[in-house]
């Protein structure tokens, strides 16, 4: 009788042992989960010193904030589009580990992350230009102190209005990946409906910082708790478990949603 063969180092190859089949998935499930981890710290830095020089309504605060912190605000700059870059990296594992679950809705989370980096690397040309505004005293002296001012908290306001507009792609990514979580069977299905619950606190969030400024500082807690709660729990499964088993093929034969 021919002993079986077991063939572990590549992703898709058959194999006859259960620890065998789930090994690859896992590693990889563990690679995404590391590039999950520096887009939530680089993420976390640029966002801490984003809300430590940014004053709504305050020009000249918000202008000697960034004049004090200018290698920080620099330093951020570089570790959002670190961030961003490693988003894509994330999304990319991901969509390796689950489009057999359904290439449709694999497709789809790939789109959303890729317009939302898209977004999120163009806006970061208004933190660098309100960073050049401030530092520079070329435009202090062309528009006057309080011109240069005005035009520094314009580049943060619109830097702030471009993070919104991003948001709603880091929402909607979310729920493509919480349906394939839950059908695949290799997360536990709490995490992926948490997932998928992120996306209208996400879309909530967006509404209503445009149309209720009041009524969304009063609920953000709210908000901030279900995007913790859900981006954290997959993060941390990914970095620890990576996943419980081999992700399973959706039964449809047209992989439709």
């Amino acid at each position: 009788m021919r002993s079986p063969v077991l063939i572990s180092s590549d992703t898709d190859s058959p194999t006859t042992s259960p620890a065998g089949a789930v090994r690859a998935p896992r590693r990889l499930a563990r690679t995404a989960g590391v590039y999950y981890l520096v887009v939530a710290v680089l993420g976390a830095f640029a966002h801490i010193v984003r809300t430590q020089v940014f004053v709504a309504g305050d020009a000249a605060t918000s202008t000697r904030n960034v004049v004090a912190d200018a290698a920080l605000v620099r330093l951020s700059f570089m570790a959002d589009l670190v961030q961003a870059t490693f988003l894509l990296f994330v999304v990319l594992a991901l969509y390796r580990l689950l489009k057999q679950v359904n290439k449709n809705l694999a497709r789809a989370m790939v789109m959303f992350v890729v317009v939302a980096v898209a977004i999120t690397c163009l806006n970061m040309a208004h933190q660098l230009g309100a960073l050049v505004v401030a530092t520079d005293p070329t435009y202090a002296t062309a528009l006057g102190t309080g011109g240069s001012d005005a035009l520094v908290l314009l580049l943060l306001d619109l830097q702030h209005t471009g993070y919104l507009i991003a948001q709603i792609f880091f929402g909607l990514w979310l729920f493509p990946l919480g349906m394939l979580a839950y059908r695949s069977g290799a997360f536990p299905r709490p995490i992926g409906l948490v997932l998928m619950l992120a996306t209208p606190a996400y879309l909530a969030d967006v509404v209503l910082q445009f149309l209720a400024p009041t009524l969304a500082g009063a609920i953000s807690p709210i908000i901030i708790a279900i995007v913790i709660l859900s981006e954290v729990s997959m993060l941390a499964y990914l970095l620890i478990r990576g996943v419980s088993r081999a992700p399973l093929p959706h039964p449809s034969p047209t992989d439709s949603l």
